[in-house]
């Protein structure tokens, strides 16, 4: 199962790399995800969090 952000859904996009000669394969682009334990409805548990949510104070983390 791929990681994505429990907060906001962010995940793997996918797209093209395209060379200087304009030779095209596929290539993808992964979100910074991080495992952190937040409180969530007062009680500690762990969740994959981005790091643009932990950033801007989406999650609240209990240490």
């Amino acid at each position: 199962m791929a990681k994505v952000c429990a907060i906001c859904n962010k995940g793997v996009v996918f797209g093209n790399k395209v060379s200087h000669s304009h030779r095209v394969s596929n290539r993808s682009w992964s979100p910074n995800i991080q495992k952190v334990r937040a409180r969530v409805n007062g009680t500690p548990k762990t969740l994959n969090v981005c790091t643009r949510c932990l950033r801007s104070g989406k999650v609240e983390r209990s240490f």
